[in-house]
This record gives C-alpha cells, sequence and structure tokens, in this order.
C-alpha cells in the first residue's frame, strides 16, 4: 500500500503511515458513507472507544485517556453507564472477507 500523504510504500495492513504518522484510510470495500461503529480490530473491551477513534479518524489511545478522565472526573458511574449504553447501541463493524481466488485446474498427468 502506498500512503497517500508522502507517497511511501507501507505494510497493507497498516493503519498509520510509518514515516509520516498519517492515518490511512481503512473501512469496508464499497461503503458510500463512513458510519459510526465498534472496531473489531481496535477494541479493548467493546470496541466503543477504537470506533470513535476510527469515525474521527484519530488515535484511539487519545480517546480512551479522554474517556478515562471524563469518567473519573464526573463520579465514575456516567461514564461507564455511557460506555455501556453505546456498547448496545453501536452496531459492530461488518466483517468483510476477501473474495477466494477461482481454482486453478491442473493438467492430469497421462496415463500409462
Amino acid at each position: 500500500m502506498i500512503c497517500g500523504n508522502c507517497q511511501r510504500e507501507i505494510a497493507d495492513y497498516s493503519r498509520y503511515c510509518y514515516f509520516c504518522g498519517k492515518h490511512q484510510a481503512t473501512g469496508f470495500a464499497g461503503s458510500p458513507t463512513q458510519r459510526l461503529h465498534r472496531s473489531i480490530t481496535d477494541s479493548k473491551i467493546a470496541g466503543v472507544c477504537g470506533g470513535i477513534a476510527e469515525y474521527f479518524q484519530i488515535d484511539p489511545t487519545i480517546v480512551r485517556l479522554v474517556w478515562a478522565f471524563v469518567t473519573f472526573f464526573t463520579a465514575i458511574v456516567p461514564g461507564i453507564a455511557v460506555y455501556i449504553l453505546a456498547w448496545i447501541l453501536m452496531p459492530e463493524m461488518p466483517v468483510v472477507m476477501p473474495a477466494a481466488a477461482p481454482a486453478q485446474s491442473t493438467p492430469e498427468a497421462p496415463r500409462a
């Protein structure tokens, strides 16, 4: 895969460029719009913070830290309640399987 920002080669599974740090477009093929969903690739508990980070294209660690501070400074219960509510309401990211390669027929060896 080529980074759209610095035009350098990076691994296909990369979410961020190794060289410039730019977030790489992730999402399932054919998606006309970006949707808020729970992440299946970047989840610690239920993928809520990972999904929010993917939606806003920011580092998930920042979202987790902000969520932790807000939860701590609002007497813990509201933050946990909102997280559980988001866990229930946010759909999980659909899994898209790559298309299977067509089977290649091999010529049979002549029989004696």
